[in-house]
């Protein structure tokens, strides 16, 4: 008898365990995701260039839907038209004769299922990266690797940096922004700390320069993530609009950003 009473027991646990949650997830119609980044990196022509679109996804989806089949194009102040053309059904718009200068501002157009998408943005000039600091017991735990890679701030000016690291382990890329109001003209640094880095791992540090409208933006969204450690891609607490504008129907509004800047690039091997 107490053999079969802690067999039911067993198979009633087992059973509890395997049964499914339904979660009523809200959707929305999907919006169109821009992402339009406009990089001159240093020592380059800058003639190619992309454009990616997307779309919105219910939140369980394991794919993200292209945007297909989409006009894409920017201009100068000088009329001069760069055609953006879709390579197959990626969503990825390619233009291969971009010509970029310091301080032009560009005006992105994208007409998509009938609507009218626009944004403006500067391209902004960046100073270059000198070199790499490497401490190797940093973080809390004292055994983080830290980098910091320096460069020093144009005097008289004001501006903004957006840094990227890009390690060769399979972890999330690191963000952070930076401004200039208390360092301005002095040597400052963008900073990385990783636990997972050894000897002989490659690091791809890129230092970009951004207007301070993409600074703010990219603020609220990196703010958003640091309590719970995500990365800026993931599912937002709030909506964070970005400078693109649906000329046809403002209710549509597109997610993403259209940012151009000159890119300092360079890739470090940890000591």
């Amino acid at each position: 008898m107490k053999k079969l009473v802690y067999i039911t027991i067993l198979i009633l646990f087992t059973t509890a365990c395997e049964d499914v949650i339904e979660l009523n997830v809200p959707n929305e119609s999907p919006r169109l995701v821009i992402d339009a980044s406009i990089n001159w990196f240093k020592g380059t022509n800058g003639n190619e260039q992309q454009i990616k679109l997307t779309l919105t996804a219910p939140y369980f989806d394991e794919s993200v839907p292209p945007a297909n089949g989409a006009q894409v194009e920017i201009t100068d102040t000088s009329n001069n038209i760069f055609v953006f053309t879709e390579e197959g059904l990626s969503g990825i718009y390619k233009n291969s004769i971009f010509f970029p200068v310091l301080n032009e501002t560009y005006y992105l157009t994208i007409i998509y299922d009938g609507e009218t998408y626009t944004a403006s943005e500067t391209l902004k000039s960046v100073a270059s990266i000198e070199y790499v600091d490497q401490n190797n017991e940093g973080g809390f735990s004292g055994n983080e690797t830290e980098l910091k890679a320096y460069y020093t701030d144009p005097v008289d000016e004001e501006n903004y940096n957006f840094f990227e690291f890009i390690s060769d382990i399979p972890v999330i890329p690191s963000l952070e922004v930076y401004k200039d109001e208390f360092t301005n003209g002095n040597q400052i640094f963008g900073f990385y700390t990783e636990e997972e880095l050894a000897s002989g791992d490659l690091v791809t540090i890129r230092n970009y320069g951004i207007s301070k409208e993409f600074y703010n933006y990219m603020f609220i969204l990196l703010q958003q993530n640091s309590q719970e450690g995500g990365g800026p891609f993931e599912t937002q607490p709030a909506t964070v609009r970005g400078n693109c504008i649906n000329q046809t129907n403002p209710e549509n509004y597109p997610l993403g950003y259209f940012r151009a800047s000159e890119v300092d690039e360079l890739i470090y091997t940890v000591l």
